[in-house]
């Protein structure tokens, strides 16, 4: 058991319980402020500083992994996100509140150690389609966590969230102990700061990670500014802009399924390709038809689908090119690569909305989306020309 490869059934749940927990309990956050005695900023830390932490741990768990192996840093998460969740539902304060949600943080193991997993067992065409396919599988996770999350609020209370979190780690400790069988090399290595300068010394890994990085932090763009667009432009309700994001992950789902069917036999390098031209020839029209006076929603929303479509093409294809370089590293680069997607997300989200509180068009929106998936889609040509001449 301890050396059996896991189902994929597994890695999906690893890979969607750190989006859960990201969204989930976004609707309960009114109801948080008012039942823990604080405000707004008072509970800022469960979102901002929730992705702060989980970036920092990333740079960790990967090169424990890689020391370790997969399995104990992953029951380990497990373990600790379970506790952490269930002393979120208990909280009584916002402070203690606040020191559970950040623990919750050790979730992001679930991320790097799905990929890592993936790459110590196929190579790059069929660990790419593999990835793929965990992330078709578990791209309702950020359509439906927040519906979730509402009903939950709505009939029971936002406590029941976090008890659904610890209900949800308690059962993938369990499955992750019977199922999840060690699938690094036999053999341990020392943990070694030198380890991320090895990485970073490689312009490839440097480049697929870039290209994956922009590629999601278009996602964090579209997400953080089309709500306040679709409201000051169009008066949408929040149903219909909920919709709209929708729009995006419907557009990753199948853009994965393609991935999953496609990388074996087409290889990494023609699908970040198409996966980068596709958005940017989209956008590009797009902003054109804004530009001359086109004002719907169906046109940006439409746009849109194509983004998330190349995702789906670009993200599990350049992350299995970036864990490629050094494949002895697999956990290493996972965490250093979710790491950057994370903090540039985050600082793609902050530049979104201080240029939409300027101006709430959806021009803004468009250029600040096409120049992410332009920067992308250099990163990723640069990337394909290194590769090819490294094999």
């Amino acid at each position: 058991m301890h050396r059996t490869p896991p189902h994929l059934g597994t890695l999906v749940l690893l890979t969607a319980l750190p989006v859960l927990t990201l969204n989930m309990f976004l609707p309960s956050l009114p109801a948080m402020t008012v039942a823990l005695g604080t405000d707004e900023a008072g509970l800022a830390l469960a979102v901002s500083g929730y992705m702060i932490f989980s970036a920092v741990l990333q740079l960790v768990i990967g090169p424990v992994s890689d020391r370790i192996g997969r399995r104990p840093v992953a029951l380990a998460a497990l373990l600790l996100y379970a506790g952490a969740s269930l002393g979120a539902a208990l909280a009584q304060s916002a402070g203690v509140f606040i020191a559970f949600r950040l623990a919750q943080a050790a979730i992001v193991a679930g991320t790097v150690m799905s990929a890592a997993i993936i790459r110590d067992l196929y190579p790059p065409s069929e660990a790419a389609g593999r990835m793929g396919a965990v992330s078709a599988s578990m791209a309702l996770a950020p359509m439906l966590g927040p519906t979730i999350g509402g009903i939950l609020d709505t009939y029971v209370g936002w406590r029941a969230v976090f008890g659904l979190y610890a209900a949800l780690g308690g059962a993938g400790l369990l499955i992750a102990f019977l199922d999840l069988g060690e699938t690094k090399q036999a053999g341990g290595r020392k943990l070694r700061l030198t380890d991320y300068g090895a990485l970073l010394a490689a312009p490839r890994y440097w480049a697929f990670a870039l290209c994956q990085a922009f590629s999601l932090g278009a996602f964090f763009v579209f997400v953080s500014g089309v709500p306040f667009v679709a409201h000051a432009l169009w008066d949408l309700s929040p149903a219909w802009i909920g919709a709209g994001i929708g729009s995006i992950t419907g557009g990753y789902m199948l853009g994965s399924a393609v991935t999953a069917r496609m990388a074996p036999r087409l290889g990494i390098h023609r699908l970040i390709v198409a996966g980068r031209i596709i958005p940017s020839v989209a956008l590009s029209l797009a902003l054109v038809l804004f530009l001359l006076g086109a004002a719907s929603p169906y046109l940006m929303f439409g746009a849109t689908i194509f983004v998330g479509i190349g995702n789906g093409l670009t993200v599990a294809n350049a992350n299995t090119g970036a864990l490629s370089v050094r494949p002895d590293l697999a956990g290493t680069a996972a965490s250093l690569g979710g790491a950057l997607a994370v903090a540039l997300g985050a600082l793609l989200s902050w530049l979104t909305l201080a240029a939409l509180a300027v101006s709430a068009s959806p021009v803004v929106l468009l250029g600040i989306l096409l120049g992410a998936v332009l920067v992308s889609l250099a990163a990723g040509l640069v990337a394909v020309r290194l590769d090819r001449a490294a094999l």
